[in-house]
């Protein structure tokens, strides 16, 4: 992308839809106390109507450190441990491969499961899926590497509710968004929602655009509701849940101060990635959160275009939404964009 130098946030994203990266953005950038920087701009599509703070965009992969946040839920509880496996909670897996990685392995992302695996094309329904997640070989023993893994977070997602024996979408309402305050965060948003869902994918699987349903195919054959993926939410509930975690560091909100501490410790330093457990840290170069946050520093992008950081140290959080797949998932761009969003957040704010 051509050089350019910005004031602020909001002139940053006005140039990244006018280089056509998204047709839609969304931004909060705050402490624990209350917004600093935050608005909209854009439309919902091209060519569609102006978007608006109580819009819902497609999370994507920030669904997995929501799930993540309810597993550590039920080990406070003592529902799971770390140390639970896959066959203990899962009958069905038991004599397959996959029978003795960790509530761990998976949330770090070091099961040896391969990830971006498109299932979709070949196993066409729920039960297919889950045949094919069962037949799914590892790539390498657990503990070797870091490799993301979307798989594996589906399969921590049946864990976790099969050991709170309920879905994810009422494990996510009890756990995190009842306790954070989070008014409009869901999986399936219903047709009263779908006129203020943001577009994203002209989808050739599904031969349209994808409004108001899940744009992982995985999770749409899953049903939408998962542990990789189909979260929909608003700028301000996820400026909420960023404000909550900021002041979930010194007292409980959604769980014990120790208990987010274990969470977000990085635990794969030696495997040269920074993971904690269903977080992103930050890797010596080329972090989404750009290059002025501290080492400190968790959260999670999503495919779609969007992302949540929180910083302890500066005690700042950094919430951007956009669709950047709309109406193409080819698009470029939104790297950059990501980088120096943070980077002028940290230094203007």
């Amino acid at each position: 992308m051509p050089a350019r130098m910005f004031s602020d946030v909001e002139e940053l994203l006005a140039w990244g839809r006018d280089r056509e990266v998204y047709s839609a953005a969304a931004w909060s950038v705050g402490t624990a106390d209350g917004e600093l920087s935050g608005g909209v701009l854009g439309t919902r599509a091209w060519g569609g109507s102006p978007v608006t703070r109580t819009d819902l965009f497609d999370l994507a992969s920030v669904t997995k450190p929501v799930v993540g946040l309810v597993a550590m839920a039920l080990v406070e509880r003592g529902a799971l441990t770390l140390s639970s496996t896959v066959a203990e909670l899962l009958p069905s897996f038991q004599d397959t491969d996959k029978q003795a990685l960790t509530v761990q392995d998976l949330m770090l992302h070091t099961s040896g499961m391969p990830g971006r695996v498109p299932l979709y094309r070949t196993h066409p329904t729920r039960e297919a899926m889950l045949d094919g997640l069962r037949l799914l070989p590892l790539r390498r023993p657990p503990g070797e590497a870091v490799e993301y893994t979307s798989q594996g977070m589906i399969l921590l997602g049946l864990m976790v509710e099969a050991a709170a024996g309920a879905s994810l979408s009422a494990l996510v309402a009890d756990y995190v968004s009842g306790p954070a305050g989070l008014e409009s965060t869901q999986f399936r948003p219903g047709d009263a929602d779908r006129d203020r869902c943001v577009a994203t994918e002209d989808c050739r699987w599904r031969g349209t655009v994808v409004v108001g349903e899940v744009h992982d195919e995985n999770s749409v054959v899953l049903g939408g509701v998962t542990g990789h993926a189909g979260l929909f939410s608003t700028i301000d509930d996820m400026a909420r849940l960023g404000r909550c975690l900021l002041v979930n560091l010194d007292r409980r909100v959604l769980l014990h101060p120790a208990t987010l501490s274990a969470m977000t410790e990085n635990r794969t330093e030696a495997l040269a990635e920074a993971r904690s457990l269903t977080w992103q840290g930050i890797d010596p170069s080329g972090s989404p959160a750009g290059d002025l946050v501290s080492s400190e520093t968790f959260g999670h992008t999503g495919f779609t275009g969007t992302s949540l950081f929180v910083d302890p140290r500066l005690g700042r959080y950094f919430v951007l939404l956009t669709n950047r797949v709309h109406p193409s998932r080819d698009r470029s761009g939104i790297r950059h964009i990501r980088q120096a969003f943070h980077n002028i957040a940290v230094a203007t704010l």
